[in-house]
């Protein structure tokens, strides 16, 4: 049976001649969607070419970026691209993967201090309340969608109005709340 990682916990890939992948962590064959999952849950993954034994993580992962973008989900822009192609056999080529590895690094960075600010500035202030009162909305209006309960379900719940009519009224109360905290907040 083949190793699963290489001891650092790097999950190791097989890539066949006829263009298999081979997970030896699941001993079971994998797409190029399964291993861009495993890159976005964080996973650290080595394909090697099972006859070579050559490393080609890089390919691989390369095959994966144009595949995301044909399928439309373009995120590298041309001019990026171009700029990119521009620096092949530059003198400056060597210091690009640090660079773009740090640039990323720091975005990284940003991405998650800026959540963070937004879930800080939204927790206890003015929005959090009309916040809940919009989830609050959302839950009584979805749940005119939810089909009824069977009798004899293991959770009995007190029965409520559900009607259109009493939903609508209902809705039109929490509006009316939440108007009149917006107009407090002025």
């Amino acid at each position: 049976m083949a190793k699963s990682s290489d001891g650092s916990g790097t999950v190791i890939i097989k890539k066949y001649a006829n263009r298999r992948l081979y997970n030896t962590e699941t001993s079971s064959y994998i797409t190029l969607d399964h291993l861009a999952t495993m890159t976005r849950e964080g996973r650290d993954f080595k394909v090697i070419d099972a006859k070579s034994e050559e490393d080609i993580t890089h390919n691989v992962l390369t095959q994966i970026i144009m595949e995301e973008e044909n399928r439309g989900q373009t995120m590298l822009p041309v001019s990026f691209l171009r700029q990119l192609i521009s620096l092949y056999g530059d003198s400056m080529q060597s210091m690009v993967p640090q660079y773009l590895e740090a640039s990323m690094d720091a975005f990284r960075r940003n991405q998650t201090q800026f959540r963070q600010a937004m879930e800080g500035a939204f927790a206890g202030g003015p929005f959090a309340e009309i916040a809940k009162r919009n989830m609050e909305m959302l839950e009584a209006a979805a749940s005119a969608f939810k089909p009824p309960r069977a009798a004899g379900s293991a959770k009995e719940e007190p029965a409520v109005d559900t009607t259109p009519r009493n939903e609508v009224e209902a809705l039109k109360a929490q509006l009316a709340a939440m108007q009149e905290q917006i107009n407090k907040l002025k």
